[in-house]
């Protein structure tokens, strides 16, 4: 399931996804595989990942459909 909340929380920062990868120490591909939901990051990225868009887990990497199922 692609994760289009973490996609838009990056474009409303204006950051690429090079520029997010960059600022929380990952590859611009690992950023695509997440918005792709190709790859499930770990906590510590996603909590990296949070920071730099002043988000939280919730906002960016809960799914709403698999927590009522």
């Amino acid at each position: 399931m692609k994760n289009l909340r973490l996609r838009a929380a990056r474009a409303a920062k204006g950051l690429s996804q090079q520029a997010l990868a960059d600022l929380v120490g990952a590859s611009r591909q690992t950023i695509n595989a997440i918005e792709q939901g190709d790859y499930n990051p770990t906590i510590n990225l996603c909590i990296a990942i949070c920071r730099v868009l002043d988000r939280t887990l919730d906002d960016l990497f809960w799914d709403e459909e698999q927590a009522d199922g």
